[in-house]
């Protein structure tokens, strides 16, 4: 493949490195995928917790820090929170100081796009989610009162913003479902492009692992909510069910340790997590808001047996086939016992690794080129 333009400005929405939670682990492995094809990385990130990372000095030819800048008055702003809190003066500078494509990733980062004028370069914008739609769903998962009316708040405020949309020639959508709202709504931008992850080749194991295994981030209500659901479900049983997150919750950890059988182990490295998940034999993975794509399922496709889940965290994303479905407590446990059962086989792989050739981040990052020239 010719390449006619090798510098890409990123914007992103966090640092994104490690790669420990969805947002992150698309953005790392795109810059990843977009540098071994020859592609020089400018990346400007808002860092407000994660630090400088060295890291990403092996696939950025330059990288610019900005503080995200949150005051109560944002709070109040007619813009969503999300975008409010990014926006800053020196990143359009440093955007104005060349004149090579930009890529915002999520809509949180698009706040140049609402004063300064790009119109001479190819802009993209990453749509990791139908975002009012996915605030809308953590409005509904949140307990605490406060945090259910910012995110409802939020959702609100979002639905209006996303004419920004208007302003890339490109809009990457994250699923075929998201594809399919993002093509109706802005006819003609809109181009799917899955997932990027680490992930080269299935490593799936044949035969029986030795218990059932959640993991995410339990820092979003969504997957706290899935995490309690699935406690309640599994409290019944003898069989171990292990919860693994790089985060902790002192509330779920302390519901987990009236159960014998349920467990709660504390992630430090990624490579913890894919020997977990080579160990174990179902994971079990509910959501309640079925927006964008769980790069969760993703991980535990590419590096375990069993997946267990509900019509939300599958409906549209393409990866029906490969997983067992429940939508209920009593549903799970009896698809969880049947396939406890069950030996993963040489076939599952193969049919795993047919099915999962859409989500090559060469070729996906190939085609983010080919936008660029």
């Amino acid at each position: 493949m010719k390449i006619l333009n090798k510098t890409l400005n990123i914007v992103s929405f966090d640092v994104p490195y490690p790669p420990n939670y969805g947002g992150a682990i698309d953005v790392f492995y795109k810059i990843k995928a977009l540098n071994n094809l020859g592609i020089n990385i400018i990346l400007h990130t808002y860092e407000y917790g994660r630090g400088k990372q060295k890291e990403l000095e092996k696939y950025c030819n330059s990288i610019h820090y900005y503080k995200r800048k949150i005051k109560l008055k944002d709070f109040f702003s007619r813009k969503p929170f999300i975008v409010k809190t990014r926006t800053n003066k020196k990143l359009i500078e440093n955007l104005r100081s060349n004149n090579f494509p930009i890529l915002f990733e999520g809509l949180h980062s698009t706040s140049p796009l609402l004063t300064a004028n790009f119109n001479n370069r190819t802009v993209i914008i990453r749509a990791h989610n139908i975002e009012h739609n996915y605030y809308k769903g953590l409005s509904k998962s949140e307990s605490n009162i406060f945090k259910k009316l910012f995110f409802n708040t939020e959702a609100i405020k979002l639905r209006p913003f996303q004419k920004i949309f208007k302003k890339a020639n490109y809009i990457l959508s994250i699923s075929p479902s998201e594809q399919e709202y993002f093509s109706v709504k802005f006819p003609l931008k809109s181009i799917y492009i899955p997932a990027f992850h680490e992930h080269k080749t299935v490593k799936s194991m044949q035969g029986i692992g030795k218990f059932a295994i959640y993991h995410g981030d339990i820092r979003v209500a969504d997957n706290t909510k899935a995490c309690f659901y699935l406690v309640k479900a599994f409290s019944n049983t003898t069989y171990p069910f292990i919860i693994a997150s790089n985060f902790n919750n002192p509330k779920l950890e302390s519901e987990i340790k009236k159960h014998s059988n349920i467990s709660f182990i504390m992630l430090k490295s990624n490579d913890e997590l894919t020997e977990l998940l080579k160990s174990a034999h179902v994971n079990i993975l509910p959501t309640f808001q079925g927006t964008g794509i769980k790069l969760k399922l993703i991980n535990a496709l590419f590096n375990g047996r069993f997946c267990l889940v509900n019509d939300e965290m599958i409906k549209n994303t393409g990866l029906e086939k490969l997983c067992s479905i429940a939508n209920s407590k009593k549903e799970f446990i009896n698809k969880f016992e049947q396939l406890s059962q069950q030996e993963f086989t040489e076939n599952d792989i193969i049919k795993r690794t047919n099915v999962l050739k859409s989500f090559d981040t060469h070729i996906n990052a190939q085609k983010i080129i080919e936008l660029l020239n």
